[in-house]
């Protein structure tokens, strides 16, 4: 696999998680757990998913963009697949550490196991970037 395909996977994932993401409150009727009356709670948590699946989405389009893009640099390659190879290994240690989807092992395990792939994905494409330069052809 090359670095490309290696980031267009992981990009793809990762912009896959920010636009699901949009809608996992409506899906998991966030907003029933709350208070009605704390509406500037209500509005926080909408506030910060908006923004957490904006990131995300931006993320892996900005990964994209530099992989195929016309730039020589191995340092903007190194520097962006390396902070969402982090981003991905903090969610991977936050999935072991506090684990989500308790609800089933099935959802729970599959949560684990697509972060890490994501996470490996990056962090692969990111070693390779660093140890042989820009080889992404």
């Amino acid at each position: 696999m090359t670095i490309k395909w290696l980031t267009a996977l992981a990009s793809a994932a990762t912009i896959g998680f920010g636009v699901w993401h949009l809608f996992v409150p409506r899906q998991w009727n966030w907003y029933s757990y709350m208070d009605p009356a704390a509406t500037e709670l209500v509005l926080a948590v909408r506030a910060i998913n908006f923004f957490f699946s904006f990131s995300l989405i931006l993320l892996g389009v900005i990964n994209l963009l530099i992989v195929f893009g016309e730039t020589k640099s191995t340092y903007p390659l190194v520097v962006v697949l390396g902070a969402s190879s982090l981003l991905w290994l903090a969610r991977v240690v936050m999935q072991l550490l506090y684990p989500q989807g308790t609800i089933t092992p099935m959802l729970q395990y599959g949560m684990l196991a697509g972060f890490v792939v994501v996470f490996l994905l990056y962090a692969i494409a990111t070693f390779l970037v660093w140890r042989c330069g820009y080889c992404t052809s």
